[in-house]
């Protein structure tokens, strides 16, 4: 009798390197053995992918670890295993604080990840890390980080670093990583977020200050006690993981080390891990390690496997996306990848996510607004305006210079998107900074901005600072910079009516009720190629934008579709919602519109065109 292979949930908490993250894991189980499925309470493991980078996302990360070990009662499931940054960033201060929890695994056991679970399964029990800044693992200097044996960084395909029976990771000179600082998380009740609540943001579901567009922010993470993840349909007592491909894959083929989650025709791409940049409020560094871009190679191989399972656009993430090819001998290398991953066959749109403004470039800036494929949209986080107040937080520029970046970036695109993070209530800011701040906001044309209140991460320098503030005086500050942000966004959404856009369809609605479900056969693996149901050049001087409340353009029914403009990126951004869409257009498409109304930082739009389909090819594997 042949034994059914063992079964894992994987739930994804925080950013879009997360997402990838998990999708590596996801790949590497498949790989070795493990079946996936969607629903926790159907698992023998589940593995949590944890986010540790404010504390609402820490919280968030226990919530659901002791969620997921509700089910060892009353399901099948048999261990819950913590990975991810909260993981990595604690190691056996979690395990310790967390016995619910059957192990804590480290950036080092994701290429063992199938020995890791199986042994567990088996009742060993797993020594977990001590934590250490894993910016040691690499030297100081770029160029030599990749030839250094021994140090896993996620989604480069290395090797574990070695670690003796401790668990704890060594340097090449054998010398132990010592424990960093204490565990500054708990278990959860009603009454212990308060901190969390000083975390706000003008978009709902904003990424963090730092953590660029696709992140989980407070706003989600802080919504409401449950389960909660990047795949998790959250209720009070189910699980599931919304992975429409897992009944499908195809179980042997080509092997890229990433299996596919998340069906819908956008994907994130990391392009790089880690950061060499020093602010003084984040501690990603400390866990995420020193900067180190992907082989370019090694990126396109992945791009094309993903248009191959249906991806459309491409999101490249990295902790800091303008510092690629530093370490490989080429500053400018983003510019060159972009544009020969914009000619992957399949892929219709490239999206760059984080930005730092003190390394943006003209090259770049041409880069990102006059290669074909590639939209104008920037994610630049500016943190603040106020100059003094930048040097303190160990950043560059001020409000005068950001705006001439800006400015250029408008001269080369009008219609760019722009977006950024801020941070209110930073040790030592005065009212005369939060002045400036607004004013900068004023005149910077945003088109979505993150306003978060200031918390001490341990481990950073901001956390000895003097000068801190009071949380009535960070709130009251949140609630006046997250107000104005609002309405900023808010009008310029509104400036776009008239504008023509081009827009990614994410899902079709038939009524045109937004409450409906995407249907089965709208999915991207079944993608064929569409009819050409106008020509894209056609001239729309006859189509006349009806504009009204949004309540009432989407009132008039027939067929919509749910996505994203250009300027508006995964998940943080805003969407758009078309109406008027032919029969013809399915998931995938990139079509052409003309906004109508605005709902907040949401486009209303009328159909205008089918700018591009699918390509028609068999889907490849989907397994890692």
């Amino acid at each position: 009798m042949t034994t059914p292979p063992t079964t894992v949930a994987l739930v994804t908490l925080g950013c879009a390197r997360n997402d990838v993250d998990s999708e590596e894991l996801a790949g590497r189980l498949e790989a070795g053995g493990f079946r996936l499925v969607d629903d926790a309470a159907e698992a023998d493991t589940v593995v949590v992918n944890t986010c540790g980078f404010v504390e609402a996302a820490k919280k968030d990360s226990v919530d659901t670890l002791l969620a997921a070990a509700d089910y060892k009662e009353s399901g099948r499931t048999q261990a819950v295993v913590a990975v991810g940054c909260l993981a990595e960033r604690y190691g056996e201060q979690l395990a310790d604080a967390l016995p619910e929890t059957d192990a804590v695994l480290s950036f080092d056991d994701y290429t063992d990840i199938s020995d890791r679970l199986r042994s567990i399964l088996a009742g060993t029990k797993h020594q977990p890390h001590v934590p250490h800044d894993r910016r040691k693992l690499l030297p100081l200097a770029p160029a030599d980080r990749h030839t250094t044996p021994g140090v896993a960084v996620p989604g480069h395909n290395t090797h574990p670093a070695e670690s003796d029976s401790t668990g704890a990771v060594r340097h090449s000179d054998g010398n132990q990583i010592a424990a960093a600082g204490h565990a500054p998380f708990h278990r959860a009740t009603t009454s212990d977020d308060t901190r969390a609540s000083n975390t706000h943001s003008a978009v709902a579901g904003q990424a963090a200050p730092g953590a660029g567009p696709g992140s989980l922010g407070s706003d989600e993470t802080a919504a409401a006690p449950g389960l909660k993840g990047r795949f998790v349909t959250t209720t009070p007592s189910e699980l599931k993981i919304d992975a429409p491909d897992l009944a499908t894959a195809p179980a042997s083929g080509p092997r890229v080390m990433r299996r596919r989650l998340d069906g819908g025709p956008m994907a994130p791409l990391k392009l790089a891990s880690g950061c060499d940049r020093r602010c003084a409020f984040c501690a990603i560094p400390m866990f995420r390690g020193a900067f180190m871009s992907r082989r370019p190679a090694e990126v396109l191989r992945e791009a094309e496997w993903l248009a191959e399972n249906g991806v459309r656009e491409l999101f490249l993430v990295s902790e800091n996306s303008t510092s690629y090819g530093k370490d490989l001998g080429d500053l400018r290398l983003l510019e060159t990848l972009v544009a020969e991953i914009a000619q992957v066959p399949g892929i219709t749109r490239v999206r760059v996510s984080y930005l730092q403004p003190a390394e943006m470039r003209p090259t770049l800036i041409s880069a990102m607004t006059s290669t074909p494929g590639v939209v104008p949209y920037f994610d630049l986080s500016f943190q603040h305006a106020s100059g003094p107040l930048l040097r303190r937080m160990r950043r560059f520029g001020d409000a005068e210079r950001f705006l001439e970046l800006i400015a250029q970036v408008r001269a080369a695109a009008p219609a760019a998107g722009i977006r950024s993070n801020v941070i209110v209530g930073f040790p030592g800011e005065t009212e005369e900074d939060v002045d400036i701040l607004c004013d900068f906001l004023s005149r910077a044309g945003l088109d979505a901005i993150g306003v978060f209140g200031y918390s001490d991460e341990d481990g950073t320098e901001a956390e000895t600072y003097d000068g801190k503030l009071d949380e009535d005086t960070i709130a009251a500050r949140l609630d006046r910079v997250t107000r104005l942000a609002e309405d900023l966004t808010s009008a310029r959404a509104e400036s776009r009516i008239g504008e023509l856009i081009e827009f990614l369809v994410e899902s079709i609605n038939p009524d045109g009720d937004q409450d409906a479900d995407l249907a089965a056969d709208e999915t991207p693996a079944d993608l064929a190629t569409g009819t050409n149901l106008q020509d894209p050049a056609t001239e729309l001087d006859g189509l006349e934008a009806v504009t009204g409340p949004a309540s009432e353009v989407l009132g008039r029914g027939g067929r919509t579709a749910e996505g994203r403009a250009a300027h508006q990126g995964p998940e943080v951004d805003g969407t758009t919602t078309v109406t008027g869409l032919p029969d013809g257009v399915r998931v995938g498409d990139l079509v052409s519109a003309k906004v109508v109304a605005s709902d907040g930082v949401d486009l209303i739009a009328e159909f205008a065109a089918l700018v591009n389909t699918p390509d028609a090819r068999p889907a490849a594997n989907l397994t890692a």
